[in-house]
Protein backbone atom coordinates (compact mmCIF):
# COMPACT_ATOMS: atom_id res chain seq x y z
CA UNK A 1 0.00 0.00 0.00
CA UNK A 2 1.74 3.41 -0.86
CA UNK A 3 0.72 6.65 1.04
CA UNK A 4 -2.92 7.94 0.94
CA UNK A 5 -3.77 11.22 2.77
CA UNK A 6 -7.43 12.34 3.14
CA UNK A 7 -8.00 16.26 3.61
CA UNK A 8 -11.19 18.14 3.98
CA UNK A 9 -12.61 20.11 0.71
CA UNK A 10 -12.74 23.85 0.47
CA UNK A 11 -13.92 26.47 -2.32
CA UNK A 12 -10.41 26.97 -3.65
CA UNK A 13 -10.67 23.12 -4.22
CA UNK A 14 -14.16 23.59 -6.21
CA UNK A 15 -12.43 22.69 -9.99
CA UNK A 16 -10.42 20.05 -8.70
CA UNK A 17 -13.85 18.92 -6.74
CA UNK A 18 -15.66 18.93 -9.90
CA UNK A 19 -13.75 17.17 -12.27
CA UNK A 20 -13.14 14.32 -10.04
CA UNK A 21 -17.06 14.22 -9.11
CA UNK A 22 -17.96 14.20 -12.79
CA UNK A 23 -15.55 12.17 -13.65
CA UNK A 24 -16.19 9.39 -11.43
CA UNK A 25 -19.81 9.47 -11.76
CA UNK A 26 -19.48 9.06 -15.53
CA UNK A 27 -16.95 6.21 -14.69
CA UNK A 28 -19.15 4.36 -12.45
CA UNK A 29 -22.92 4.72 -13.85
CA UNK A 30 -22.32 5.77 -17.91
CA UNK A 31 -22.40 1.96 -19.47
CA UNK A 32 -25.98 1.55 -17.44
CA UNK A 33 -27.61 5.29 -18.40
CA UNK A 34 -28.44 7.15 -21.33
CA UNK A 35 -26.35 10.01 -22.88
CA UNK A 36 -28.90 12.27 -22.04
CA UNK A 37 -29.95 11.18 -18.56
CA UNK A 38 -25.97 11.16 -17.41
CA UNK A 39 -25.18 14.64 -19.35
CA UNK A 40 -28.77 16.30 -17.53
CA UNK A 41 -26.82 15.01 -14.27
CA UNK A 42 -23.64 16.14 -14.61
CA UNK A 43 -24.99 19.44 -15.91
CA UNK A 44 -27.31 19.99 -13.18
CA UNK A 45 -26.38 18.37 -9.98
CA UNK A 46 -22.15 18.56 -10.47
CA UNK A 47 -22.26 22.21 -11.45
CA UNK A 48 -20.05 24.95 -9.95
CA UNK A 49 -22.93 26.95 -8.32
CA UNK A 50 -24.46 23.78 -6.94
CA UNK A 51 -21.26 22.58 -5.57
CA UNK A 52 -20.37 25.69 -3.78
CA UNK A 53 -23.10 25.75 -2.06
CA UNK A 54 -22.78 22.46 -0.83
CA UNK A 55 -19.33 23.44 0.29
CA UNK A 56 -20.59 26.43 1.98
CA UNK A 57 -23.24 24.44 3.76
CA UNK A 58 -21.81 23.83 7.59
CA UNK A 59 -23.73 20.35 7.59
CA UNK A 60 -21.90 19.01 4.25
CA UNK A 61 -17.90 18.17 3.82
CA UNK A 62 -16.28 16.65 1.15
CA UNK A 63 -12.63 15.17 1.04
CA UNK A 64 -9.97 13.56 -1.25
CA UNK A 65 -8.15 11.34 -1.04
CA UNK A 66 -4.99 11.27 -2.87
CA UNK A 67 -2.16 8.38 -3.05
CA UNK A 68 1.42 9.78 -3.28
CA UNK A 69 -0.25 13.74 -4.09
CA UNK A 70 -2.87 12.01 -7.12
CA UNK A 71 -6.22 12.80 -6.38
CA UNK A 72 -7.71 9.47 -6.41
CA UNK A 73 -11.38 10.05 -5.25
CA UNK A 74 -13.18 11.90 -2.83
CA UNK A 75 -16.61 11.69 -0.14
CA UNK A 76 -19.07 13.57 0.79
CA UNK A 77 -20.96 13.54 4.14
CA UNK A 78 -24.03 15.30 5.47
CA UNK A 79 -24.78 15.84 8.51
CA UNK A 80 -28.07 17.25 10.42
CA UNK A 81 -30.59 18.74 7.95
CA UNK A 82 -28.21 18.29 4.94
CA UNK A 83 -29.01 14.65 5.15
CA UNK A 84 -31.03 13.75 1.69
CA UNK A 85 -33.60 11.44 3.77
CA UNK A 86 -32.81 10.59 7.51
CA UNK A 87 -32.64 14.23 9.37
CA UNK A 88 -31.23 12.44 12.95
CA UNK A 89 -28.14 14.53 14.60
CA UNK A 90 -26.90 11.06 15.57
CA UNK A 91 -26.79 10.12 12.11
CA UNK A 92 -24.11 10.51 9.34
CA UNK A 93 -25.00 10.21 5.68
CA UNK A 94 -22.61 8.92 2.87
CA UNK A 95 -23.69 10.67 -0.05
CA UNK A 96 -20.83 10.04 -2.24
CA UNK A 97 -18.07 8.29 -1.87
CA UNK A 98 -16.47 7.38 -5.27
CA UNK A 99 -12.72 6.14 -6.77
CA UNK A 100 -11.71 5.92 -9.82
CA UNK A 101 -11.93 3.69 -12.01
CA UNK A 102 -7.76 2.86 -12.65
CA UNK A 103 -7.56 2.68 -8.32
CA UNK A 104 -10.30 0.04 -8.07
CA UNK A 105 -9.83 -2.61 -6.17
CA UNK A 106 -6.55 -1.93 -4.04
CA UNK A 107 -8.55 -1.45 -1.22
CA UNK A 108 -8.80 2.39 -1.35
CA UNK A 109 -12.39 2.37 -0.84
CA UNK A 110 -11.42 0.52 2.65
CA UNK A 111 -9.08 3.14 4.21
CA UNK A 112 -12.30 5.71 2.98
CA UNK A 113 -14.62 3.81 4.52
CA UNK A 114 -12.74 2.93 8.24
CA UNK A 115 -12.06 7.48 7.83
CA UNK A 116 -15.42 7.87 7.82
CA UNK A 117 -16.23 5.84 11.17
CA UNK A 118 -13.70 7.22 13.31
CA UNK A 119 -15.02 10.60 11.83
CA UNK A 120 -18.74 9.52 12.97
CA UNK A 121 -17.03 8.25 16.35
CA UNK A 122 -15.28 11.41 16.89
CA UNK A 123 -18.65 13.53 16.05
CA UNK A 124 -20.10 11.14 18.51
CA UNK A 125 -22.46 9.88 16.07
CA UNK A 126 -24.62 6.32 16.45
CA UNK A 127 -24.78 5.11 12.71
CA UNK A 128 -24.01 5.58 9.33
CA UNK A 129 -26.53 5.27 6.23
CA UNK A 130 -26.19 5.73 2.93
CA UNK A 131 -28.29 5.12 -0.57
CA UNK A 132 -27.11 2.76 -3.41
CA UNK A 133 -28.25 2.35 -6.83
CA UNK A 134 -29.70 -1.50 -6.30
CA UNK A 135 -28.44 -2.27 -9.89
CA UNK A 136 -24.58 -1.63 -8.49
CA UNK A 137 -23.92 -5.28 -6.72
CA UNK A 138 -20.12 -3.98 -6.73
CA UNK A 139 -20.74 -1.26 -4.58
CA UNK A 140 -23.66 -3.17 -2.25
CA UNK A 141 -21.65 -6.14 -1.89
CA UNK A 142 -18.75 -3.82 -0.58
CA UNK A 143 -20.80 -2.38 1.80
CA UNK A 144 -22.50 -5.85 2.61
CA UNK A 145 -19.26 -6.66 3.37
CA UNK A 146 -18.24 -3.58 5.49
CA UNK A 147 -21.37 -4.39 8.20
CA UNK A 148 -24.48 -2.67 6.62
CA UNK A 149 -27.91 -4.13 6.53
CA UNK A 150 -30.83 -2.99 4.06
CA UNK A 151 -34.01 -0.79 5.92
CA UNK A 152 -35.49 0.91 3.23
CA UNK A 153 -35.38 2.47 -0.15
CA UNK A 154 -35.56 5.42 -1.88
CA UNK A 155 -35.87 7.25 -5.54
CA UNK A 156 -32.81 8.56 -7.32
CA UNK A 157 -33.50 10.90 -10.20
CA UNK A 158 -30.58 10.21 -12.66
CA UNK A 159 -31.62 12.78 -15.54
CA UNK A 160 -35.10 12.44 -15.94
CA UNK A 161 -34.82 8.41 -15.26
CA UNK A 162 -35.96 7.29 -11.50
CA UNK A 163 -34.13 4.86 -10.29
CA UNK A 164 -34.15 3.12 -6.97
CA UNK A 165 -32.01 2.97 -4.24
CA UNK A 166 -31.13 0.96 -1.46
CA UNK A 167 -31.08 2.85 1.69
CA UNK A 168 -28.52 0.79 3.98
CA UNK A 169 -27.29 1.70 7.63
CA UNK A 170 -24.26 0.77 10.14
CA UNK A 171 -24.53 0.90 13.36
CA UNK A 172 -21.86 2.21 15.34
Amino acid sequence: MTNISINKVNLQDLEELQNISKQTFYETFSESNSTEDMEKYLVEELSTEKLTSELKDINSEFYFAKNENTLIGYLKLNFSEAQTEIKDENSLEIERIYILKEFQGKRFGQILFKYVIELAKAKKKKFIWLGVWEENRKAINFYQKNGFVEFGKHIFKLGNDEQTDLLMKFNL
